[in-house]
């Protein structure tokens, strides 16, 4: 078992990561609230896969919600329809919510805590690669416009995030593959040490049946890497930006394509890989470095083609979250483990990285 902490000026708390955590899930809740009356917010498919050992260590069943799984129910009105459901059962200042599932549901269950009575407090106990390694962790919450990816929510740290990576055993190998592209942003951006058992360890990640020891390795690091960034800078006003590797890009993937077309790893690999092309461009990597780490970026693939011209994706750039007084902000990569912030990458610098990745795009189609 790995504990992490998570210290920042509004919180602490610890990320527990442990496989075969669900057995003892009920004495951890406990623990950590002991009189608080449990609302679990889940998926169908989540609950049908893992509702008996999930509650084998509850004496009392906890009250269980259902929320569609899926970004395109990543909005307000299924946050409300959360919080009437808990209105109408009695939820209150003192309930508890789990969010037990992926990125997305993690993602409102802890915005609709934030809002809920004006806050209350929340579990994060998530069930995908995706969110084991990253959104689970760092306290941001939200839900999707039509205008842009997360552009409502709010920053409220859960009471811990309690990680069970033999959840993952189930995922289809798309759904591990994608969230392992955020462990590949992990490495890139800090941890050399990560990107080189990544680059070793692909074959035992990427079996049909994952080893555990592995994986749980790759979550701990990963985890580690957002942690540290996160007690840096609690609500991304500066270094914390750069956990947003491969992401300006890979945003406006997901909304020239409606999310429809790709997992949201799959969106950030292409989009890491139109980082690393304005990385090169600039002159702050090698081409051996480029290489090194575009075939990891695709060692963890196959990333899926899309339909989107460059011109598109850059200018859906101008409704990117984090512009800061009309700059945009973009992460760029100076080597293996190490990053830098600028806020100068010119449109016409950003079209002609987005070309080259739609340019291998097409090559590898």
């Amino acid at each position: 078992m790995s504990s992490i902490k998570v210290t920042t000026p509004t919180a602490q708390y610890e990320v527990v990561i442990s496989p075969g955590l669900l057995r003892t899930l009920h004495r951890r809740v406990r623990t950590l609230s002991p009189k608080s009356r449990l609302f679990v917010i889940t998926s169908p498919n989540i609950w049908k896969l893992w509702s008996k050992p999930f509650l084998a260590s509850f004496p009392t069943p906890p009250e269980v919600l259902f929320l569609p799984a899926g970004e395109s129910h990543k909005r307000l009105p299924s946050v409300e329809r959360l919080a009437e459901q808990l209105a109408q059962k009695g939820a209150d200042r003192d309930s508890l919510l789990i969010a037990f599932g992926g990125g997305v549901l993690g993602d409102m269950t802890g915005f609709l805590a934030a809002i809920y009575m004006r806050g209350i407090p929340y579990l994060q106990v998530p069930t995908t690669l995706l969110a084991q390694v990253d959104s689970s962790v760092g306290g941001k919450t939200g839900v999707n416009l039509a205008a842009g990816k997360n552009l409502i929510g709010s920053f409220h740290h859960p009471l811990a995030t309690l990680v069970d990576p033999e959840l993952c055993l189930t995922l289809p190998a798309a759904e591990l593959r994608s969230g392992l592209q955020e462990s590949v942003k992990a490495a890139i951006i800090r941890d050399p040490k990560l990107f080189r058992f990544l680059e070793t360890k692909t074959e035992a990640i990427l079996a049909k049946k994952p080893d555990v020891k592995a994986l749980t390795r790759v979550v701990t690091a990963s985890v580690q890497v957002k942690a540290n960034v996160v007690n840096i800078d609690e609500r991304e006003s500066g270094p914390r930006m750069i956990l947003n590797f491969g992401h300006t890009i890979g945003h406006t993937i997901e909304s020239a394509t409606e999310y429809k077309v790709l997992l949201h790893g799959q969106a950030i690999g292409w989009g890491q890989i139109a980082a690393l092309h304005v990385s090169l461009n600039r002159g702050l990597i090698t081409q051996a470095e480029f290489d090194r780490m575009a075939t990891l970026v695709y060692a963890y693939g196959p990333l899926p083609p899309f339909k989107a011209t460059a011109k598109k994706l850059v200018a859906l750039t101008a409704s990117d979250k984090k512009r800061r007084s009309g700059r945009r902000a973009f992460v760029l990569t100076t080597g293996i483990g190490s990053t830098e912030i600028v806020f100068d990458v010119t449109d016409a610098e950003l079209l002609t990285a987005t070309q080259s990745m739609l340019h291998e795009m097409k090559n590898k189609a």
